[in-house]
């Protein structure tokens, strides 16, 4: 996307909204704001898109991790001078945060081997590595390139007609070009044809060879999926921002029980093709989730459990404790102490979901979910926004009359008049919130040489349910993103691990991962399992209020301060 860099002096001084922060949701009210004809300055003291929700290449995220940890915060004195200059009687001032400290906790570990990377092919080695997110450049993240299993059915038609971004698609094109032309040149010699797998697959992976194909990857700062029948995708389809975006369907819905993952049955043909249900089991699961579609009309079914946990609303419809696991963690995805009704609903709402754009409820979006706040600001852009990343604001002017934003002053000391004002929360310094309860969510990305549970396809995008390891502990929600959805090198795997902070990332989430993983005791150890490469752990900041446009349910979010 094209960011307009020009000097302070060349902005315009008034403008009907003035937005900080590019995540989603200052850029969702952008593109509104922009589209029904007010005049937009969307600013970002970040070099790259859709800030907390951004994602990155390998190589980026390490140089991301590196900036985060190094940013410091300016002295309010060095430019108050240039404050006092340009306030009228009658108005005060209320500065901004320069730096973000809503994530903290930052650890990196490499499992990986360092050293040279070798032409000799070994067995598929098993190893997980984290991944941090790097920030990316407006001229490097425009849109998304077409790819297969993308969003379709009756109301996405027009969404998936054409791909938006000429730049990534050359970029895309550039990075497999040579692969395939030697495999073309390879073609008269009987070895080797052009159906052949990348060979890359069967070597070792390497952090040198991580480093080299660093721009494969698209790692998210933020972990979410997309409910089929959820709000944000009729927003992207109405809007027509879907046109600039491509999705994959997740293609299977895991839970891990007793040290084993298996496979979640969900839909109809599921329940009754399952090897893990018996007969009586599979006619249980069927009838309770026929009731699950229509229990308003049935009030008298779960009205003595109103108000009772919706955990033993199951157990007295007599369901095995098989039955609960699926229906509690993995298919409403709730907690024991969920209210029965709000357990309800939640499982209605997945099974509704169901069969839009494939066998389970969510969708993914291809290259990251950093492409979706990119969608919304190129948008605002084609109806006159004004984009200026590197560029922030040092303060807010309000009138003291009306206690209302009337402008605020850039870190150029320029003084931008507006009617509106909205601002990312991490701009927001802490004794400047008011009424605001946040929760910590622990999160760590991880790259790994295999599945969680390997299948005949290696092209499977999963999410996957640990319960509860303690009675205390928290589920954990687990993504596992293949090569096709435009995330990771072929041969790898993105593994997103997200729950509720207790303790720091690692004490989280560090049970888990030694549970679906093999943790290489030492550098470059071969191990026999899916195995840990390199892990990035974080744990970051969440506002309880609402939720992210009602569909990313399983995962937490962050929310913005709007000011008026």
């Amino acid at each position: 996307m094209r960011s307009f860099k020009m000097a302070a002096e060349d902005l315009p001084s008034q403008f009907d909204v003035v937005i900080l922060g590019t995540g989603l949701t200052e850029s969702v009210i952008a593109a509104a704001c922009s589209r029904v004809g007010q005049s937009v300055l969307h600013l970002d003291r970040r070099s790259y898109y859709a800030g907390n929700w951004a994602s990155f290449t390998f190589n980026g995220l390490l140089s991301w991790i590196e900036e985060y940890k190094n940013q410091q915060e300016v002295q309010i004195a060095e430019s108050e001078q240039i404050w006092r200059s340009l306030i009228d009687e009658g108005e005060d001032v209320m500065p901004l945060s320069s730096v973000d400290s809503s994530i903290s906790n930052l650890e990196v570990f490499c499992y990986a081997s360092e050293e040279e990377e070798k032409d000799e092919t070994k067995t598929p080695l098993t190893s997980f590595q984290p991944v941090n997110a790097e920030t990316e450049s407006e001229e490097t993240r425009g849109g998304s390139t077409e790819a297969q299993d993308t969003l379709t059915g009756d109301d996405a038609t027009e969404s998936n007609a054409k791909t938006q971004n000429e730049e990534r698609q050359e970029q895309h094109t550039s990075e497999i070009a040579e692969p395939s032309q030697s495999q073309e040149e390879k073609e008269p010699q009987p070895i080797s044809s052009p159906a052949d797998p990348p060979v890359e697959v069967e070597k070792k992976i390497t952090y040198q060879k991580l480093l080299k194909e660093g721009r494969r990857f698209n790692i998210d700062l933020v972990s979410k999926l997309m409910y089929s029948r959820g709000a944000l995708v009729d927003l992207l389809i109405k809007s027509n921002v879907s046109r600039y975006a491509e999705f994959k369907n997740i293609s299977r819905i895991l839970t891990c029980r007793n040290g084993k993952v298996e496979q979640v049955p969900c839909s109809r043909a599921d329940v009754f093709a399952s090897k893990q249900l018996t007969v009586v089991e599979k006619r249980m699961l069927m009838k309770f989730l026929t009731f699950c579609l229509d229990f308003e009309q049935h009030p008298e079914e779960f009205q003595d459990y109103s108000e009772k946990p919706f955990s033993e609303f199951l157990k007295n419809k007599k369901l095995t404790e098989n039955l609960q696991d699926f229906v509690l963690h993995s298919i409403a995805m709730v907690t024991h102490q969920t209210l029965t009704e709000e357990g309800l609903k939640a499982t209605q709402h997945f099974l509704r979901c169901l069969g839009r754009y494939g066998n389970t409820p969510f969708l993914f979006p291809l290259y990251g979910l950093g492409e979706i706040p990119q969608c919304f600001c190129r948008m605002c852009a084609v109806f006159g926004g004004i984009y200026c990343l590197r560029h922030s604001v040092q303060c807010l002017v309000v009138d003291k009359g009306s206690n209302k934003v009337k402008a605020v002053i850039d870190t150029r000391g320029q003084k931008i008049g507006c009617s509106h004002f909205v601002v990312e929360d991490s701009y927001i310094r802490d004794e400047q919130r008011q009424s605001t309860a946040y929760r910590q969510i622990s999160r760590a990305v991880l790259i790994t040489d295999r599945s969680v549970l390997p299948s005949e396809s290696d092209q499977q995008i999963s999410l996957v349910t640990i319960p509860p390891l303690g009675s205390s502990a928290p589920a954990v929600r687990v993504v596992e993103l293949c090569s096709s959805s435009m995330t990771c090198m072929p041969g790898t795997y993105l593994v997103h691990l997200t729950c509720s902070s207790s303790g720091t990332a690692q004490e989280d989430l560090a049970p888990v991962v030694s549970q679906l993983f093999d943790v290489p005791a030492t550098s470059g150890e071969e191990l026999s399992g899916a195995c840990v490469l390199r892990c990035v752990a974080g744990t970051a900041e969440g506002a309880r209020r609402g939720a992210p446009l009602g569909d990313t349910q399983p995962f937490y979010h962050r929310n913005e301060l709007v000011l008026f």
